[in-house]
């Protein structure tokens, strides 16, 4: 509201105005709620000048449960302790079949009978066998009647296996529960042995490995006594002449001293003791020049450095005449 304006009026802060009125006011009293809906909420003062401020009280729903908790506390623990039996009771009989057959799987095994309880080996995969007889590699396993994979000695049996002359190599892993893989790898046949009327196969050390079979006709034939031992270093020195090869049929070891080249014609070549690389390059340059291995021969000997004597080939109708 406007203040009017009083012409004449003297101002207040003349020293002839009269004193201003003192204004009473009341004082502020703390009225408590009245209504219900403050029941979680109390007045409080603050500072003392009676200012209402409403407190919160927190944690209403866990200290409800807290205090269910201590005073319900073992009948809780029935209930909970109730349910979980019920729970393994009709587990057990929706699962008593499984759980039979389970524990009398493991009472098999406590007891030593691994082979009832499955781990009976049943089962052998055998790979990598070419020379080798897969007889020969069971045998050498060492399975019996109540062998069990959990018992089996995995490298006691390779020892075993390796030890076969055509096996280089063995690796054995069991397959659960009944089961065993086998990898071979065999050693490489380097040359056919003819010895005593018997033909063996040799690797690169000269040791038989195995009966010759059908398949190993394209290896190198090697004749007599201790061929086997010297047939690596003289097959690589008659490669190293390809016109040498064509046609040859045997390397034949004499006295276990010196060799001769047998020829699918029936030429015999007689090489030296010693020198035997000059008298392979010699008679290869005579079969570049003459080819003398095609010649109707059925001897050259070359025993003697730098001399050479051959012998024609006698045919049945000259011994006629």
């Amino acid at each position: 509201m406007r203040r009017k304006e009083v012409v004449g009026a003297v101002p207040a802060s003349s020293p002839l105005a009269p004193p201003a009125p003192r204004i009473e006011r009341p004082a502020l009293r703390v009225v408590p709620s009245l209504s219900p809906l403050t029941r979680d909420r109390s007045p409080a003062l603050i500072g003392g000048r009676g200012m209402l401020v409403p407190i919160r009280r927190r944690g209403g729903m866990l200290v409800s449960l807290g205090n269910w908790w201590v005073l319900h506390k073992k009948l809780a623990l029935r209930v909970v302790a109730l349910l979980t039996a019920l729970c393994i009771a009709v587990g057990g009989f929706v699962l008593r079949d499984e759980v039979s057959e389970g524990l009398g799987v493991v009472g098999n095994v406590l007891t030593g009978h691994m082979a009832d309880a499955g781990f009976g080996i049943e089962k052998i995969e055998i790979n990598g066998l070419s020379l080798t007889r897969e007889a020969d590699v069971a045998h050498a396993l060492g399975i019996e009647g109540g062998s069990t994979s959990l018992g089996f000695d995995i490298a006691e049996a390779r020892l075993r296996v390796e030890e076969i002359p055509s096996i280089a190599s063995a690796t054995i892993r069991k397959v659960y529960p009944d089961s065993l893989l086998v990898s071979i790898t065999e050693k490489a046949p380097l040359a056919r042995w003819r010895i005593d009327g018997a033909t063996l196969l040799i690797d690169a050390s000269g040791a038989p490995i195995a009966p010759v079979s059908v398949e190993n006709g394209e290896l190198p034939l090697v004749i007599g006594e201790g061929a086997g031992d010297n047939a690596a270093a003289m097959i690589n020195l008659v490669n190293r002449y390809p016109d040498l090869t064509f046609d040859l049929a045997a390397l034949n070891r004499v006295a276990d001293r010196r060799w001769d080249l047998i020829f699918y014609s029936g030429l015999r070549v007689q090489l030296p003791e010693t020198g035997v690389v000059d008298a392979l390059g010699r008679l290869n340059d005579y079969q570049l020049d003459y080819q003398v291995l095609q010649r109707d021969l059925d001897l050259i000997d070359m025993r003697v450095a730098q001399y050479v004597a051959v012998r024609p080939t006698v045919r049945e109708e000259e011994d006629d005449q």
